[in-house]
């Protein structure tokens, strides 16, 4: 079949790449405008435009999707399908209209668990102990479309959502690849969503990153989890922000410490109560202005004593 292929990051990269070494033809890309990067600002394209590229594919980025030129242009290409992998907008009915195939789009989780934009961080802030890839056609919600096919994959307790999203870009791609191929073949059966188990994830903000040690630790530990690599997670000490890049949960007696109060401080961990009666152990940390490292290097320089507060 005739593809055009909607992507910006990473995640769709793989997706791309299988694409191209199918039995199926992209005709182009459309992605997200060039966005300037770092502190230098310099003018960047996303990693879709840079694959696409390297394969010599015709690559187009449309400051909006909206009014008559995208889908006139997707018509006029003469697509059976279009592939949305992670793009990054709301595709308009008119696009959606524009293939008479429809829009099949890979989605990372098991819908209709963890609908909307960040399903991979928010199974792991959630503690799930298995997500997986949904391919689903395109409707006028936000993943709201009948499913196609699902792959189920297990969560290593200790993974982030800088392990996992890799992860599951690959098995994306060759569940794309595969439902277009039964798509073409004419044995894809699609079915509705359960209207059972639907949840929706917020857009990552960058006020995510704050701890709120009211919170157990497991949750603690879950959120920077989910959080790595962005937003993170941080909290304050002494008036500047302290990163946490290692944090585990610890046994402890339950105690009447507030949250937020440290326990213990040596080279194994800071040990800092949190909500329920739950403590975690910080393992590794970065001071504002200061460069990474474990907390026995950090406790050379900074002397912490039990009863001292974080947040």
């Amino acid at each position: 079949m005739k593809v055009v292929f909607f992507g910006t990051p990473d995640f769709a990269v793989p997706s791309l790449d299988h694409l191209v070494e199918s039995d199926h033809k992209v005709v182009f890309v459309i992605t997200r405008p060039d966005k300037p990067i770092g502190r230098k600002k310099v003018l960047t394209p996303p990693p879709v435009a840079e694959a696409a590229r390297r394969h010599d594919l015709e690559v187009w980025q449309p400051k909006s999707l909206k009014g008559p030129s995208v889908a006139d242009r997707i018509r006029e290409s003469g697509a059976d399908v279009a592939a949305v992998v992670a793009y990054g907008r709301i595709i308009p009915l008119g696009c959606l209209n524009a293939v008479p195939q429809g829009m099949v789009n890979v989605h990372p989780s098991l819908l209709p668990r963890h609908r909307g934009p960040s399903p991979i961080q928010w199974a792991l802030v959630s503690g799930d102990r298995r997500t997986g890839v949904s391919t689903m056609l395109l409707d006028e919600g936000q993943d709201t479309g009948p499913i196609l096919l699902q792959e189920t994959v297990e969560i290593d307790p200790r993974e982030t959502a800088e392990q996992l999203s890799p992860r599951l870009a690959v098995i994306g791609a060759h569940l794309l690849v595969r439902t277009l191929d039964e798509l073409a073949a004419g044995t894809l059966e699609s079915h509705p969503q359960p209207v059972d188990g639907i949840t929706e994830t917020p857009m990552l903000r960058r006020e995510f990153a704050r701890i709120d040690w009211s919170r157990p630790a497991r949750q603690q530990v879950n959120r920077l989890r989910g959080f790595t690599p962005w937003p993170g997670l941080y909290t304050i000490f002494r008036e500047d922000r302290l990163k946490i890049f290692g944090l585990e949960e610890a046994e402890i007696p339950p105690g009447s410490e507030r949250p937020g109060y440290v326990l213990s401080a040596d080279g194994t961990g800071i040990i800092v109560r949190c909500g329920k009666q739950t403590a975690v152990r910080i393992t590794e940390v970065q001071r504002e202005g200061r460069r990474r490292m474990p907390v026995d290097a950090f406790l050379i320089g900074e002397r912490v004593g039990c009863g001292e507060h974080l947040g």
